[in-house]
């Protein structure tokens, strides 16, 4: 994506099925489980870059001896690092040969070894970069039962709902933030589901640490979470650690979140992507499965591990632009996704340039493009090899099929360069606008001397436009100074018309140049009076029971085809004074679906929204956007 935008999380949780000494002699180290941590982090970074967390639980502790370990770090660009250096320089390294191989000892004396881990890479939609912001997020009781540790990968729609409700209860939570408030509604019912177990069981005489047993054993998590998330709506994966042992990763309803989830007789991992666990574990594609919609998958004290729902499933949509950009590129299906979503532009390309192979350049914005770009290729080709049949069968037929007729056909190829390639960052430390602005331009640079001058197209494929700013300012600017006749750019996604609610920093809708695209139709076409109307709309439900909310953008958009927005979009992001005629393609939504047929998510693209709190999130952010306040929608 030629454009950064905030997004998603990346978790990581461990459970050790065996005694720490079985890790010791099995892998040589009673600190396997740490290790596998920090490596399902490192292969998740791309979803974290503002700050990372870890926390550890010991199974059956001693009272008094401390069971539970976090540790946060928010040190930019080394946040990782630092962190696991931290760990073991302080804890570890100082250690003997003898100390190092003695797992009972390292667990009974030192912190971070336990059988239950949990990780956390944050990438913050809002909020300050502090220690304080970071997960995991730790309730803390002097019953081990009632400790909580909570990370995920979500955002909420109905936060303030929510946060009523635990007001409601008496309760007086110390932020308004959805984590805090997901961290308190867990642990409400923690605590309400212990202590109806004790009072259960202390009528039959038992101790109250007997009881404790029972409620080891006992507690319903499946229950728990039932109640629990009764009301949430968002998209979510949720990971939790119980003081005592029990752990659980939840999952939205409609699975928009992603997770999976490994398991065998020495190791539960869970983690946001599949590569990630087949790397750290060594293990094949088939042994990882993703947790259900609407399931959690509980990990018992003693060992059980289930995949259970805890609510009821809704239509399937996980996120499409985790298949187009977030999730790394190197899990096999996401590959493919990403090849088909460039193949399937190969059409409007063609016809754009006017199959004139002789006078066009393929490209595409680094780096993450490159993967579509390459199925984009295939498809060329493809599609060239039914050309090249045509012509020769055409020529057969004309009776001029000769030696260097052949040979003229033969040799048709596409141009394929690598022209547009990001320089190193240019730091914005001058405080004159004027002078950051162009210092920013030369973010991009380009490869001289391949493109033909006032002849050539160039065609640059990337994933998605989003704002259209650094088209605008960075790509196309630098990229008009090879002098090309015309610059093609291809978007392997939709035009992104509507925010995202659910863990992408994507809400105000000012900033979309799709949306951007309709404003200046309506103006040009004296219909500016129906934003207006759309407004009215939205203020008069503004009040309503979520549930009752209707998209009242939609209606604004379905006014205009893809193309006659796209062809805005084109004039919005052509810099002043340069030569080349610019023209954007996108793909569509109906070609998004084809190549991600089993995460077709897409509200930001059609406005769908899966949960009735997205209806009044993309409200507010058109309200918002009529009353000129430059605020987050949700």
């Amino acid at each position: 994506m030629s454009e950064i935008i905030k997004h998603e999380c990346g978790i990581a949780l461990i459970r050790l099925l065996q005694p720490m000494e079985y890790y010791q002699e099995k892998y040589g180290t009673a600190l396997y489980g740490l290790e596998k941590l920090k490596l399902l982090l490192q292969k998740q970074r791309n979803r974290g870059q503002d700050g990372v967390g870890i926390a550890t639980i010991k199974l059956d502790p001693k009272p008094g001896t401390k069971y539970i370990s976090r540790k946060r770090n928010v040190t930019p660009n080394n946040y990782l690092t630092e962190l696991f250096e931290e760990i073991w320089a302080k804890h570890f390294r100082p250690l003997s040969d003898k100390q190092l191989s003695d797992a009972v000892w390292m667990k009974d004396h030192l912190p971070y070894v336990g059988e239950l881990l949990l990780g956390h890479l944050r990438y913050g939609t809002h909020g300050d970069n502090s220690i304080e912001t970071c997960h995991p997020f730790l309730r803390q009781n002097n019953w081990i039962n009632r400790n909580l540790l909570l990370a995920g990968n979500f955002n909420l729609t109905n936060v303030d709902e929510l946060f009523q409700e635990l007001v409601d209860l008496g309760q007086y939570p110390k932020e308004k933030s959805d984590t805090v408030t997901v961290l308190e509604k867990i642990g409400h019912f923690l605590d309400d589901e212990v202590q109806r177990l004790h009072t259960w069981f202390k009528p039959d005489g038992y101790t109250n640490m007997e009881i404790n047993d029972f409620i080891f054993e006992k507690l319903d998590i499946q229950r728990l979470l039932r109640r629990a998330s009764k009301r949430f709506d968002g998209g979510y994966v949720m990971c939790g650690l119980i003081g005592h042992g029990d752990a659980f990763v939840m999952r939205d309803p409609n699975g928009i979140r992603p997770a999976f989830y490994y398991h065998d007789d020495e190791i539960v991992v869970v983690a946001s992507e599949r590569p990630a666990i087949q790397t750290a574990l060594d293990v094949h594609i088939n042994s990882v499965k993703e947790i259900t919609p609407g399931h959690a998958l509980i990990i018992k004290k003693g060992g059980r591990v289930e995949e259970l729902p805890f609510t009821d499933t809704s239509e399937r949509k996980c996120c499409s632009f985790e298949r187009i950009y977030f999730s790394r590129g190197n899990d096999r299906d996401i590959y493919l996704e990403r090849k088909k979503l460039g193949r399937q532009l190969v059409d409007p390309i063609l016809e754009a340039v006017g199959y004139d192979f002789e006078n066009t350049v393929f490209s595409f914005i680094p780096n993450t493009a490159e993967t579509a770009f390459m199925g984009m290729i295939e498809g060329i080709y493809e599609s060239l090899d039914e050309i090249r049949e045509k012509k020769l069968i055409s020529a057969l037929e004309e009776g001029k099929l000769k030696a260097k007729k052949i040979e003229k056909i033969m040799s048709i190829k596409p141009r394929i360069e690598r022209l547009v390639v990001k320089d190193e960052k240019v730091r914005t430390f001058i405080a004159d606008t004027t002078a950051r602005g162009r210092l920013v331009s030369h973010v991009y640079d380009v490869t001289y001397g391949l493109v033909h001058n006032d002849t050539d197209t160039l065609v640059l494929m990337d994933d998605s436009i989003v704002r259209g700013t650094t088209l605008r300012d960075s790509i196309i600017e630098i990229a008009s100074r090879l002098r090309p006749k015309k610059i093609i750019v291809v978007s392997s996604a939709p035009q992104i018309r509507y925010p995202d609610c659910y863990g992408i920093d994507m809400s105000k809708m000012g900033e979309f140049v799709a949306f951007k695209a309709l404003v200046d139709l309506l103006k040009n076409d004296g219909r500016e009076h129906l934003l207006e109307e759309a407004y009215q709309r939205c203020k008069a439900q503004e009040n309503l029971p979520k549930e009752l909310i209707r998209n009242e953008v939609q209606s604004l958009y379905d006014l205009y085809t893809d193309q006659q927005i796209s062809k805005q979009i084109a004039k919005i992001v052509t810099p002043k004074g340069i030569k080349p005629k610019i023209e954007v393609i996108y793909q569509s939504v109906a070609g998004l679906h084809e190549a991600c047929p089993d995460n077709n998510g897409d509200w930001y693209f059609s406005g769908n929204y899966p949960t009735p709190g997205g209806n009044k999130v993309v409200n507010r952010a058109f309200i918002n956007y009529m009353e000129k306040r430059d605020e987050r929608a949700y």
